[in-house]
């Protein structure tokens, strides 16, 4: 046996206990939600204290490795600001490593949020005004309806739907392809409503994948 094929039997099987009863697994990756499951974590995927400057990052290429221990196929969501470099050439990795055909993205939407003196405290973004006081512009992209759509439209080709996402907004899809016999497994993190725990037949906690999908990088210097 090849070493992946082992590797792919043995995190599939042992470590998160997806049997051949799930059948064929198509994972939706919402990365807007993933990308800040590991965000306050002190620890790395070993167990060891991460240092001040570091922190613990989603990789891409690892989340693609893992995901192709259980799925046949994957697909990935996430947003891109055109005005941003760095965000542009995020995507082309992400399509490098995912595949052209299977990232998909549309403009990240700019918002106002008008902070509370606590929140004005730690703000390192640019403070603007207008009549309703001073604002931030947060950035906003959901793919909630593109991921229904796509679930929906390929029902065909999967047996069981792995969602990398904790959003409450999935229930009414999920409870939908409960009621055409599929399968659902949740990745999570955090806690997550009843509603999401009653349509899911595994919930998988992201601390429990953590050494499979991340590393620990150095921190951005604050400019």
């Amino acid at each position: 046996m090849e070493w992946f094929d082992f590797k792919k039997k043995y995190v599939a099987e042992t470590e998160l206990r997806i049997n051949k009863n799930f059948g064929r697994i198509l994972s939706f990756i919402d990365f807007g939600n993933v990308t800040y499951w590991f965000s306050e974590d002190k620890q790395g995927g070993d167990g060891i204290l991460i240092k001040e400057d570091e922190r613990v990052s989603v990789e891409i290429e690892r989340l693609k490795n893992f995901c192709s221990t259980f799925s046949e196929d994957i697909r990935f969501y996430y947003g891109h600001d055109q005005s941003n470099e760095g965000s542009i050439r995020f995507i082309m990795a992400c399509r490098h490593i995912f595949g052209k055909s299977r990232v998909f993205t549309k403009r990240i939407q700019k918002v106002r949020h008008y902070p509370t003196s606590e929140e004005m405290i730690s703000n390192t973004r640019d403070i603007f005004t207008d009549k309703g006081g001073k604002y931030i512009l947060l950035p906003k992209c959901n793919f909630d309806v593109e991921i229904t759509v796509d679930t929906i439209r390929l029902m065909k080709d999967y047996d069981t739907i792995a969602l990398f996402s904790g959003d409450a907004d999935f229930v009414s899809l999920l409870r939908f392809l409960k009621t055409n016999k599929k399968k659902v497994i949740l990745f999570k993190h955090g806690n997550i409503t009843g509603g999401l725990r009653k349509v899911s037949d595994k919930i998988i906690s992201a601390q429990n994948i953590k050494g499979h999908i991340t590393k620990v990088k150095k921190q951005k210097p604050n400019v």
